[in-house]
């Protein structure tokens, strides 16, 4: 049986990077830098205005209150035209470039608003609510490095220095189907005895969305050993990726495992791990193949452990992991000490602290229990049992990666 920690890197060890392409920035959103980006000019590119108010000299409003006259009106997208001499001010609003000889900006509240002259009524220091050039970034320094995964506020700085088609890798399509004579769509009305609805499609198309995959559903496929094979050989040739759910146990009827055996090279591990035990990875003619069990709950515990990492891989990103972090559990938890096991967790804070405690029941089947979770409790091999008050480690499946491969298999 594997290590999970081994599982991880042999998976992460067989998948290639995918192509770097320019793409806008709408289209950039989730997707990885392909490389460095370096700011061509400074943000601000000039200095500016951070209140509507009046530029002024702090040497003469050191002492309030004073009179100044007011000799120009400036406001965002023009250009001041005279310079700001001793006993004047220029009225300014947010935005517009500080004009020569000022040194502070006075915002208006603190005066009386006046337009010929203008009493100010709070002393200001030299760089009072002035946004100096290059204050944000200064150009020709790095302003993300390659690997960075693309948020909302990547693209708005990347706006801010004209980049506007930065060079990242591509999406991956990855090519999606269910397994089982005894599925039938979620949109089924009453249900036959025997039948159950699909709940990993769905479970597996959101989860890849929000990481940034196109999806191409092959929907479900019957127990019948022609028609999945053909299934198969177009998600292999049609995705960068294939994921299927179901069939990958020791049952006399999981028919995925010959005819994955016929179309390429897999191998079926047991991973030492709770849920997901039961994983089958390969390759579908150069198509990498991750087949995960048919329990929802084990489904998303392989998807987050397996499946994501290896995605952001071929992504390009370098932050790969969950973040884990440190609480204690709120009641004793009884798992199996040969296995890492993962337990749905609510968490709340308590004081300085963090406590966990799980959020149902922790079967396999029991996907209510991870829809109330914030994260897991991960059990590591050789504890077993976890004493109420006992220190345990959390890892978030609602947070951004934050562990690069090194930082969480080591080596």
């Amino acid at each position: 049986m594997r290590t999970l920690e081994a599982a991880q890197a042999a998976v992460l060890d067989a998948m290639a990077v995918l192509p770097a392409q320019p793409a806008t920035l709408r289209e950039a959103r989730g997707l990885v830098l392909a490389e460095d980006v370096t700011a061509p000019h400074d943000v601000p590119p000039f200095a500016n205005s951070a209140m509507d108010g009046y530029a002024v000299r702090a040497a003469d409003v050191a002492t309030v209150p004073v009179m100044l006259e007011v000799i120009e009106d400036v406001p965002a997208g023009s250009l001041p035209t005279r310079a700001v001499e001793a006993g004047m001010a220029i009225k300014i609003m947010t935005g517009a470039p500080m004009p020569d000889g000022a040194d502070a900006v006075v915002k208006v509240e603190d005066t009386d608003a006046g337009s010929k002259t203008v009493e100010i009524r709070v002393a200001a220091t030299a760089g009072t609510a002035v946004r100096p050039a290059g204050g944000d970034i200064a150009a020709g320094s790095e302003v993300f490095a390659v690997g960075t995964r693309l948020t909302a506020p990547h693209l708005g700085v990347l706006a801010s220095i004209g980049v506007a088609f930065p060079k990242v890798r591509r999406r991956p399509t990855v090519s999606i189907l269910s397994t089982g004579d005894e599925l039938v769509p979620p949109d089924t009305g009453k249900l036959a005895v025997g039948k159950i609805r699909d709940t990993n499609r769905p479970t597996l198309q959101a989860t890849l969305e929000d990481l940034g995959a196109v999806v191409v559903d092959y929907g479900i496929v019957p127990d019948d050993a022609e028609v999945l094979n053909k299934t198969l050989g177009h998600a292999a040739r049609n995705g960068d990726v294939v994921v299927t759910s179901g069939g990958v146990s020791m049952g006399e009827y999981d028919l995925i495992k010959q005819e994955l055996a016929s179309l390429g090279t897999v191998e079926f591990w047991q991973v030492a791990m709770q849920p997901a035990k039961p994983f089958a990875f390969g390759s579908l003619g150069g198509t990498p193949l991750f087949g995960l069990p048919g329990n929802p709950v084990s489904v998303f515990v392989a998807f987050e452990q397996f499946l994501r990492p290896a995605l952001l891989h071929m992504m390009g990103a370098t932050r790969l992991f969950r973040p884990r972090r440190a609480a204690v559990a709120g009641e004793e938890i009884r798992t199996d000490p040969a296995k890492t096991v993962f337990v749905r967790a609510a968490v709340a804070r308590d004081g300085d602290r963090l406590v966990a405690m799980p959020s149902g029941g922790q079967q396999s089947n029991v996907l209510t229990a991870l829809a109330l979770a914030d994260a897991f409790i991960v059990v590591p091999v050789g504890r077993g049992t976890v004493e109420s008050g006992q220190p345990v480690e959390l890892e978030y499946f609602r947070h951004p990666e934050d562990r690069t491969r090194e930082e969480a298999l080591g080596g």
